[in-house]
């Protein structure tokens, strides 16, 4: 057995404290109580079209109501003739069938099947409602789910998976979804029926209600047991869903490590794992909503078995009687009976949909309740083409991505214009924070980034990235032809120009032999090495033509012979801009104008190669131990 599996089964088998019990209670009420104030304040918005909504469902429920009242008078058309010559029966006397008034039961059976197809109608006509509310909605929360995930900053990413996130804006919205269309109007109809059949049945005969409702406290009180219990098993799933859609999409984009490192078993463990608490939370979230209404059924069937047998007794009492009851009575009684068990055993399963619903809405909002990026909106725009130069200066510049915990120290640097600054430094140092910094990916915690003189904190985010043209050592290509990957996000771009810096970057002659050539659609079908997509998105980066260009490992997945190649486009790319570069292959960069050494977040040496070299500083224990057997 793998020692996941054991770590496993000793975790299940801890029995958890009281106090522990008592705070996931509180915490499912809570979370309850806050996904569906949450849902609610939200559906605000969509208001005209739920009152048209529930103004049907009203009108099928109040239908559905009043029609048993007409199978009451036709039993009792029936019926009370039957009993008055019930003695011509007994002499076979046939001419009891003339007593009967066969149009008036006609017309009952009419009006009763027309309340019925009245109920039927409006109740489709609310479905069609609800399913366009169902869509808007859904639609709706999706586009600010993505509007919400540009907005947050990358320090949410840091401690959130991707697969959680999309569970948010697929598994939870259709949940949502799903519940408005299938248990929201549904269970206010089931509530109006249930509510209606009590009136009714009052009015007609207190002591026959009474009879039938002698159970109803019983099956209130499993309803409330049951969706007490059930509502942490909601939370858990919904949790425990985007906890294992995170997990497939990391071993998904993984795949090449974990059977390089033949970490099969490792993650087929913890799938199964967290595959097996999302069994059992959808197991305890489904048993208690499954229980709720078979048990309620069956209360309420002890209900009708009361009824059936105090009308008889009823019956039998003199007609003068005022608790006397007709035959036609018990009849109709029995199908309210009937239709208030239905409703009310509906509704343990619609609260059900509801509580899925809720805890899909925690999940939800908690997201778009997110702290974002300050609205930037106000600031102008400092620094234009005209009056761009390019210095940029570091001072005195602080940050940790845990507040708890600073990275870079005290960094101070003052980049000249059209400089090309390289960035070394060991494998945690603080390179890429700096570049991660510069383009306010993150904010720093002390001290300033100044362009031109300008604070970046006085620009908007947006006017900071149109500045810097980045390739990033993990090349990202989306589904879309080659062109549309190379011209990402510019428009007015012509043909000639795409071609033109791919003929710069050396990947022209290698696209034109592709299928399809520029038009060839990158998907999952197509194969293209590492080497050669970077190539693609530093000709991305060329095709900008941003004053400052950021390359952080450009060149790591690209062979000797191609790295010559691109080093020669980039001293033309990076010629009277200022440009950052930072590498671990020290060789790339012994044409930077400045070196900048970073350790511990700290600079320890700045200069060029040959100042450097002749120190015999870190930087020159670094280069050396490059090519030290």
């Amino acid at each position: 057995m793998l020692n996941e599996e054991v770590i496993e089964i000793e975790e299940e088998n801890k029995i958890k404290t009281k106090e522990e019990l008592l705070a996931e209670k509180l915490e499912a009420r809570k979370n309850f109580s806050k996904g569906v104030k949450n849902l609610l304040k939200y559906m605000g918005k969509f208001w005209p079209m739920l009152v048209v909504a529930i103004f049907f469902t009203l009108a099928a429920a109040a239908a559905m109501v009043f029609s048993p009242m007409w199978i009451q008078k036709l039993t009792d058309e029936i019926a009370i003739p039957y009993a008055m010559h019930r003695y011509m029966l007994e002499t076979y006397d046939i001419s009891v069938l003339f007593i009967i008034d066969l149009e008036q039961i006609f017309r009952y059976g009419i009006i009763y099947l027309t309340f019925i197809v009245i109920s039927a109608v409006l109740d489709y006509i609310q479905s069609l409602i609800m399913v366009r509310v169902n869509n808007k909605v859904a639609m709706d929360l999706r586009a600010k789910i993505s509007k919400k995930i540009n907005t947050v900053p990358l320090s949410y990413y840091d401690k959130n998976t991707v697969g959680d996130v999309l569970s948010r804006a697929t598994n939870d919205v259709d949940r949502i979804g799903e519940t408005l269309t299938w248990s929201f109007t549904p269970l206010i109809s089931n509530l109006t029926v249930g509510l209606g059949t009590l009136g009714v049945m009052f009015y007609h005969s207190w002591a026959l209600a009474l009879t039938a409702f002698a159970t109803l406290p019983v099956a209130f009180i499993f309803i409330v047991v049951g969706v007490a219990l059930g509502q942490k098993y909601f939370k858990r799933q919904a949790d425990y869903l985007g906890e294992m859609n995170g997990l497939i999409e990391e071993n998904f984009s993984g795949q090449v490590v974990v059977k390089a490192f033949n970490g099969q078993n490792k993650s087929k463990a913890e799938f199964r794992k967290i595959n097996k608490k999302h069994y059992q939370a959808s197991f305890g979230s489904q048993g208690f909503q499954s229980v709720i209404q078979p048990i309620v059924m069956f209360v309420m069937a002890l209900g009708l078995i009361g009824v059936s047998v105090v009308g008889g007794v009823l019956h039998l009492r003199p007609s003068t009687s005022f608790l006397h009851v007709s035959i036609g009575m018990i009849t109709s009684f029995t199908i309210y009976v009937m239709m208030f068990q239905q409703g009310i055993g509906s509704i343990g399963e619609h609260i059900g949909g509801v509580q899925a619903a809720a805890a899909a809405s925690c999940r939800v909002f908690d997201f778009l309740e997110e702290k974002s990026q300050e609205d930037e909106s106000y600031k102008g725009q400092p620094l234009t083409e005209d009056i761009f130069r390019g210095k940029i200066e570091f001072k005195n510049v602080k940050f940790g991505y845990d507040k708890d915990k600073t990275i870079i120290h005290n960094f101070s640097a003052v980049v000249e214009p059209g400089q090309k600054v390289a960035i070394v430094g060991p494998t945690g140092a603080g390179k890429t924070t700096m570049v991660n910094l510069l383009m306010r990916f993150y904010e720093i915690d002390g001290g300033q980034i100044l362009i031109d003189g300008v604070d970046i904190k006085d620009m908007k985010r947006e006017n900071v990235r149109e500045l810097f043209g980045m390739v990033l050592q993990d090349t990202w290509l989306f589904n879309g032809t080659i062109k549309e990957n190379i011209k990402y996000s510019l428009e007015g771009v012509t043909d000639e120009q795409i071609k033109e810096v791919c003929r710069i970057v050396g990947i022209d002659h290698f696209i034109r032999g592709l299928p399809g050539g520029y038009d060839l659609v990158l998907d999952d079908e197509v194969s293209i090495a590492s080497g050669q997509k970077q190539l693609l998105t530093i000709a991305r980066a060329m095709l900008q033509d941003s004053p400052c260009l950021i390359l952080d490992e450009a060149t790591s997945n690209i062979d000797t012979r191609t790295e010559k190649q691109i080093q020669d486009a980039m001293d033309k790319l990076t010629k009277g801009r200022t440009s950052f570069v930072i590498a671990h292959r020290l060789s790339t960069i012994k044409n930077a104008d400045l070196i900048i050494t970073m350790k511990d977040g700290d600079v320890v040496e700045t200069g060029s190669h040959n100042e450097l070299m002749a120190k015999g500083g870190f930087y020159s224990e670094l280069y050396n131990a490059q090519f030290t057997a």
